[in-house]
């Protein structure tokens, strides 16, 4: 029977043909009924909250800490599920986590009472990782693995937490009066710093927009004087630019026809090549299209008259040979025929030739009859003597045919009566 299980889950399958016991972590597995047996664990994670309350310090003060851990068997560790199983098979989940929690308390109230308040206080990450690696090197005898330790909550009855902090506030207070007359004095003596550099900044400011009034005044001479000069240059080589442009215009029209006579002769000889070849392809490849095609018809019907000519002359070769081969056949048969009838009448001699002659009597019979079928019109004459009428044609027969023994005996020498009767 087939057993299946999530990947929340173990199977554990013990019994005939099952030593050691055979684990399945997530997947199926086939029991034997009766003779073997199958049991489930969980894989769950198991959320635990950790309370240590009123454990003494390494300085002797009582405090209360919490913490939340994570853990759970660990299914893909082979040893630690089989530690697990051993452990902890037929234990519900509540079970397994309280045994977990016991021990994990143990550890943390251990640790509280090698460390002071300020140390557990003012690094919890510190703590937490202590918890978590003490922790989680005995439970992994047991198949659990912790997944997480994080410190909740710190607090005391004694309000050693709270004295703590009323010595930081009043310290952090006091830093702060001090800073702040310290600012505001620092803050007087920089603003008449400021008001004294303002006044001077002020007076050297007025001297040198002065000086530099006077400057500008003798350099915006000189500069009319500069600028006057180029503004007369500067209008020659205007001029004297126009003339260049409206040369260099000229001289691109020029180009400018150039290159259209120049085009105008390339079009013109894209047309001459476009007539060739239109003149090619409507008159001269139609043409040479008529031809390949009439030698083409001609080929194929010469081909045609060939190939007829030959299928008629292995038509006419193979007819002969199976007409050959017939009357070869035809000759070996009647060959063999004669041979098998000479061998018969060899063997039987006389009663071959009377069964022979029995044959044929029938075939005799037809010839002596058929000039009478082919008579239209029979007139009977009788001399009063005998019968009239088809009788009497019929007995005539029958009379010629009674003499046929005697014509045999007389040709053969076979006696058709003594031969029947010695058989």
């Amino acid at each position: 029977m087939f057993y299946t299980c999530g990947p929340n889950e173990a199977m554990v399958v013990s019994g005939v043909c099952r030593s050691p016991p055979l684990m399945i972590a997530g997947g199926r597995v086939f029991v034997i009924p009766c003779i073997q047996q199958i049991q489930r664990i969980s894989l769950n994670t198991l959320t635990l909250n950790v309370k240590s309350d009123k454990v003494y310090t390494r300085h002797g003060v009582p405090i209360s800490v919490t913490g939340i851990a994570q853990m759970k068997i660990q299914g893909q560790n082979k040893q630690m599920l089989a530690a697990a199983c051993q452990m902890f098979m037929g234990k519900s989940e509540p079970e397994i986590a309280q045994i977990a929690l016991e021990t994990l308390e143990g550890h943390q109230r251990a640790i509280i009472a090698h460390l002071t308040v300020e140390e557990i206080y003012k690094d919890r990450k510190k703590f937490s990782e202590q918890v978590f690696k003490v922790a989680s090197s005995d439970l992994v005898n047991m198949g659990i693995s912790v997944v997480s330790y994080t410190l909740k909550d710190v607090h005391d009855d004694q309000d050693y937490l709270h004295s703590l902090g009323k010595a930081r506030t009043a310290q952090v207070q006091k830093d702060a009066r001090i800073g702040e007359a310290k600012n505001k004095r620092d803050a007087v003596i920089r603003e008449a710093h400021a008001m004294q550099e303002k006044v001077s900044a002020q007076y050297k400011n007025e001297i040198d927009m002065a000086k530099a009034q006077r400057d500008y005044e003798l350099k915006k001479a000189a500069y009319d004087i500069e600028v006057n000069t180029k503004k007369a240059e500067s209008e020659m080589a205007y001029q004297l630019q126009v003339a260049k442009t409206k040369q260099r215009i000229e001289e691109e029209k020029m180009q400018v026809q150039v290159v259209e006579r120049t085009q105008q002769i390339m079009l013109q000889e894209q047309e001459i090549t476009r007539r060739e070849k239109e003149l090619e392809a409507k008159v001269k490849k139609p043409a040479d299209a008529e031809r390949f095609r009439l030698e083409k018809l001609a080929e194929a019907q010469r081909l045609k008259l060939i190939m007829e000519a030959e299928a008629e002359a292995e038509s006419i070769r193979v007819k002969g040979e199976a007409e050959a081969f017939a009357v070869e056949a035809k000759g070996r048969a009647e060959a063999e025929q004669m041979t098998k009838k000479a061998e018969a009448f060899q063997q039987y001699k006389e009663g071959a030739m009377v069964d022979m002659l029995l044959e044929k009597l029938p075939l005799i019979a037809e010839e002596i009859s058929k000039p009478l079928c082919e008579a239209n019109k029979v007139t009977m004459v009788s001399s009063g003597g005998g019968e009239v009428g088809a009788a009497k044609l019929s007995g005539e027969v029958l009379d010629i045919m009674s003499r046929l023994p005697e014509t045999v005996e007389k040709l053969t020498g076979v006696s058709i009566s003594q031969v029947s009767c010695t058989d």
